[in-house]
């Protein structure tokens, strides 16, 4: 596979009251062993993107990749994380990010998003373009596929742009949308995610209503 994946970790949790978020318990496991069992199977590679204590997330046998980028600089800063891990990947052409506290989100997340690169139409390809996830209740940049070969246009923007917001940056690239739907009546938003106590109790509450 030519698409390593990368779940992004590294905020501050400050709606969670602190302390990391992936690690809160959902269903009796940490929230972020739930996106890990989603996202592995997708990928050739995954890592996760956490700026903690590497300790704290030994225990899940991956790469642990802090910010390169300096100051908590938001997702942004995971994803040019992520994209220089995977440049020395060989064969590694993207990456596929996931939030660590959207533990919905489809199982064909990255197949779907792959389909808009054009690769399966033989010179069609679009080697710089940007696919991001879209869903009734609207954007998710932080649910991406990012090529490799934007790392230093990322880089330099980060050492030089007054926004760091994800969809600046995106803007100035090739970039599109593919559409996600709940799974069916009464399903959350697949990107359904939980930054306050109140939507982990929600989420607890999807979680035991799925089959």
């Amino acid at each position: 596979m030519t698409i390593a994946g990368l779940v992004l970790s590294g905020g501050l949790s400050r709606r969670m009251g602190g302390g990391e978020k992936a690690l809160r318990g959902l269903g009796g496991r940490p929230m972020i062993a739930h996106v890990i069992d989603r996202l592995a199977p997708q990928v050739g590679a995954i890592a996760i993107n956490a700026n903690a204590d590497p300790a704290l997330y030994a225990g899940f046998g991956l790469p642990i990749l802090p910010d390169i980028h300096p100051g908590h600089a938001g997702p942004l800063a995971g994803v040019l994380t992520g994209l220089d891990w995977a440049a020395k990947l060989p064969g590694i052409t993207h990456i596929a990010s996931a939030a660590t506290d959207t533990p919905f989100f489809p199982r064909d997340l990255v197949a779907r998003m792959a389909q808009d690169l054009g690769q399966d139409l033989p010179g069609d390809t679009a080697p710089g373009r940007i696919v991001l996830a879209r869903s009734p209740q609207g954007r998710h940049p932080v649910f991406g596929l990012w090529p490799v070969s934007l790392r230093d246009d990322l880089a330099y923007w980060l050492a030089h742009s007054e926004t760091m917001k994800v969809l600046a940056w995106t803007d100035r690239h090739d970039t599109v949308f593919a559409d996600f739907a709940p799974e069916g009546p009464g399903a959350p938003d697949p990107f359904f995610n939980t930054n306050t106590p109140e939507d982990l109790a929600l989420a607890e509450t999807y979680l035991e209503a799925r089959p």
